[in-house]
């Protein structure tokens, strides 16, 4: 199975929760960080006074599980556009980091692993949505 990470996962994990450690050992065949999650997540060590630590934590992961990076092009923007549209149409509005995230998922074609509810209202792509 393709996971997406949301960056509560990676957070998740990151701080050993068991849930969150089983679904990415059984089942990352292969794991993808959106750029967007990197971004969220380099914010967050900047405020911490663990920086490196975690910086270091994340460049072990990455290299562990081989994750893709998704990088923002054209065709995420595209994506991007009609996710957001049809959202709009729906009266529904999310973070938009995470409407990105979503557009991102949608052009790998991998599930999204979260704890965000917020994703039920994108129907465009498969999500695991944890408690």
């Amino acid at each position: 199975m393709k996971i997406i990470l949301d960056t509560n996962i990676y957070s998740d994990y990151a701080e050993g929760k068991p849930d969150v450690v089983d679904i990415i050992a059984r089942r990352g065949r292969e794991i993808c960080f959106p750029a967007i999650v990197l971004g969220e997540l380099y914010y967050g060590f900047g405020k911490s006074s663990r920086k490196k630590l975690n910086e270091e934590k994340l460049e072990q992961f990455i290299d562990l599980f081989h994750v893709e990076i998704i990088i923002v092009d054209e065709d995420v923007s595209r994506k991007y556009a009609l996710i957001y549209g049809s959202l709009e149409k729906k009266g529904c509005k999310i973070p938009i980091n995470d409407v990105w995230l979503a557009a991102c998922c949608m052009v790998v074609g991998g599930t999204l692993l979260t704890r965000d509810k917020h994703f039920d209202n994108v129907g465009q792509i498969e999500k695991l949505i944890l408690q």
